[in-house]
């Protein structure tokens, strides 16, 4: 043995001893604890892990069904803008033919044989009035300064409630 065991019985040794033996023992306690918490966590880990198959599937699937979704809307767009078009072009055609009509409509009318009121507008002399849309006695009255009565006197063989639009009517004079 060395001087300084034999001259200091110091217990420095033993407690050496003592400390490496319990830090033997706490490490094997150790094990056994990291040994439980790892089956404890592979049995929670299993059911987890079928959690996450379940929902990788559902994902898989929800996306499939989001194409399928996604070229549904768009055929659906397409087929509307060619409704659209279409319409557009009938539409285009309509307007052709309003404006052929309206052409039509302004255009003179050829009169028949005998027919002088067609060949020429109706033109009114002094003291005579054109009836117009809308007119009746008593708007010509008001317009002219004279009572519908006078009109309808000066107007015997015209029914007030028949006028008709280029129709010709006398005015009565002013007083």
């Amino acid at each position: 043995m060395d001087t300084i065991s034999r001259e200091n019985n110091s217990y420095l040794p033993v407690a050496g001893v003592i400390v490496g033996v319990l830090a033997i023992v706490l490490s094997a306690v150790s094990l056994a604890k990291i040994s439980s918490v790892k089956k404890d966590l592979s049995a929670q880990i299993e059911p987890l892990a079928g959690k996450v198959d379940d929902a990788d599937s559902k994902a898989t699937n929800a996306a499939a069904a989001a194409d399928k979704v996604n070229a549904s809307v768009t055929k659906l767009a397409s087929d509307t803008q060619a409704a659209f078009t279409s319409v557009a072009q009938e539409m285009g055609n309509i307007r052709g033919e309003i404006t052929k009509v309206q052409e039509s409509a302004k255009a003179p009318v050829k009169a028949g044989k005998g027919d002088k009121a067609a060949k020429e507008p109706v033109v009114a002399g002094p003291d005579e009035y054109v009836i117009k849309a809308g007119d009746t006695f008593r708007k010509i009255a008001t317009a002219n300064g004279v009572t519908s009565a006078e009109i309808a006197a000066v107007n015997p063989n015209v029914n007030p409630a028949k006028l008709h639009v280029g129709q010709k009517i006398k005015l009565p004079a002013k007083k």
